[in-house]
Order: structure tokens, then sequence, then C-alpha cells
């Protein structure tokens, strides 16, 4: 199989605010790659959220520090496409856009536990099932979550190893669970406390050059 061939087999799918990006999600990304054999992952910002805060950076900016964080990288691309959409982040909606755009591409879906547990709630969960994959991120050691909304959906489903050649498999995969927040890293910038190793230097550099996360100034 040529390079070119083979440069779109395998796509992991890993949405999220990225508000802003750090290296928890860089880690997960890279893990997933390597112990899921895929040919790359597409880091997706959310535009509009639908089951938690609405991102604090504007769109623009939180894209721009995904591609500064994934730079001189061909394995981990950052993906405007949710950006580029009117209304609600729906995974269904974006999973069927990069099925448009990469027809004989196998889609793995990238989900935290905490993710997974509440899947049976999100839009349409049969049919994110019916054009993708997922896997699972945990800690390794953990045991798959068993939330009662899952266990149907979950019938003939999981599966050790994936087959690119099919949809609708589960698998869980141990991750490097880094012990880093969006939130704890907006918290420090906004306190004037350091982020120095929790993010890309380069995203660090954007947050500094645009005054990202600071409290206003009391009146």
């Amino acid at each position: 199989m040529s390079t070119e061939q083979r440069a779109a087999a395998l796509i992991g799918v890993f949405g999220g605010t990225f508000d802003p990006v750090h290296n928890g999600h860089l880690r997960i990304a890279l893990d997933a790659r390597e112990q899921l054999g895929l040919d790359q992952v597409r880091l997706i910002p959310l535009a509009q959220a639908v089951h938690r805060e609405q991102p604090q950076a504007a769109a623009a900016l939180r894209l721009q520090m995904l591609q500064a964080a994934v730079t001189g990288r061909d394995d981990l691309i950052a993906d405007d496409r949710e950006l580029r959409r009117q209304g609600p982040s729906y995974t269904v909606d974006t999973l069927r856009s990069l099925r448009q755009d990469f027809p004989k591409t196998s889609l793995c879906l990238l989900l935290g536990s905490d993710s997974f547990n509440g899947f049976d709630t999100w839009r349409d969960p049969r049919g994110i099932l019916d054009i993708a994959n997922i896997a699972v991120m945990q800690r390794p050691g953990h045991r798959p979550p068993d939330a009662p909304g899952l266990r149907e959906l979950l019938k003939n489903r999981l599966t050790e190893r994936l087959d690119a050649d099919h949809n609708g498999q589960v698998v869980f995969c141990p991750a490097t669970q880094l012990d880093i927040a969006s939130s704890d890293i907006r918290q420090r910038i906004a306190t004037g406390r350091s982020a120095d190793f929790l993010t890309p230097g380069a995203v660090l550099d954007l947050i500094q050059q645009h005054a990202l996360y600071r409290r206003p100034s009391a009146r």
C-alpha cells in the first residue's frame, strides 16, 4: 500500500473546547495514535457547546492555539470544521462531514470515560456508531464504565482490537492521564501564576500576546 493510499486509512477524531489546548489533550491524542494504529488524529475545537459551558476564548484564537501546539507534526491535525458550521456542535454532524471528506476512511471517535458514560444521551448515538468506531481513553487498569444506559448500545460491539473494515466497534484504550485541566490553566493565568509546562510554549505565547484569560481590571 502506498503512502498516499494509507494517509487517510485510519483517522482518530478528538473534539473539545480546547480553551486552551494543553499537554494532557496532546498526550491522549498521541497515545491513541500509537496504540490504535491511527494514521492521524484530527483535533476539532467545538464552536457552540451543547453539554458544557461556552468557551471563554474566541473560536479563531482557540484554533490558532491548537494549530501552534501541533505545528511540525503530520500525525496531529487541527481541524476547523465545527467552527465553520452554524449552530451547536453535534458530534454526529461532524462525523458525517468527515465521512464526506474521507469516504474510504475508518473513523475512530476518541472519548474520555466521563464523556462515554453519558454517550447514550447524545444526539443520535446509534447514528454515530453507524459512521465510526469509538475508543474510550482511560487510565491503565481502570475498569470500563458500566452505565445502565450504555448496556444496550454496547451489545456485540466491544472489541480488543479495531477492524478498519467495520464501524460501530467500541474499544477501551489505556492512556496517559496527565492531571491537567484547561480550567486550571485559565485560573492560573487569571491570578498571575505560571502555566509553564502545562501547555506548549507556543500556546502560552499566544495567550500572553492576546491577553487571554486575564480577569478584567476593577473600575
